[in-house]
C-alpha cells in the first residue's frame, strides 16, 4: 500500500487544532517518540549561546538633552563637545562590548534622564 502524500496533506489542512493535537499524541504513542524533544534541544542550544557582551546604543535623547549630555560625560569620560555630538548624532553607540551588568547600569542611568537606550 502506497501513501498518498497529497491526500494526507489535504486532510491535515482541513483538520481542526484539536484533531491535529490528537493525531500528534496518537503518533507519539504508536511509535514511542516525542514531538517535544527537538524543541527542548533547540532551547538548550539557545541558552548555551547567551550573549556575554552588549553594545549600549543611545537611540534617542528625549526632551532633556542637557541632562543626557551630562550623563554621557560621566559614563564615557568625554568632554562636553563630544558628549553633545553623541546626543545630536543619535542613534549612536555609547559603550561597546559592555558586560550585562555594566550595560544595564548605563541604560538605567540614561533612561533615568529621559533618553531611549537599546542594548544590542
Amino acid at each position: 500500500m502506497a501513501l498518498d502524500k497529497d491526500k494526507i496533506i489535504e486532510d491535515l489542512k482541513g483538520a481542526s487544532i484539536l484533531e491535529l493535537n490528537d493525531l500528534v499524541k496518537a503518533i507519539e504513542d504508536e511509535f514511542d517518540v516525542s514531538a517535544a524533544a527537538p524543541v527542548a534541544a533547540a532551547g538548550a542550544a539557545g541558552a548555551a549561546e547567551a550573549k556575554s557582551s552588549f553594545d549600549v546604543e543611545l537611540t534617542e535623547a528625549g526632551q532633556e538633552k542637557v541632562k543626557v549630555i551630562k550623563e554621557l560625560r560621566d559614563i564615557t569620560g568625554k568632554g562636553l563637545l563630544d558628549a553633545k555630538k553623541m546626543v545630536d548624532g543619535a542613534p549612536v553607540i555609547v559603550k561597546k562590548d559592555a558586560s550585562e551588568d555594566e550595560a544595564n547600569k548605563i541604560k538605567e542611568q540614561l533612561e533615568g534622564v529621559g533618553a531611549t537606550v537599546t542594548l544590542k
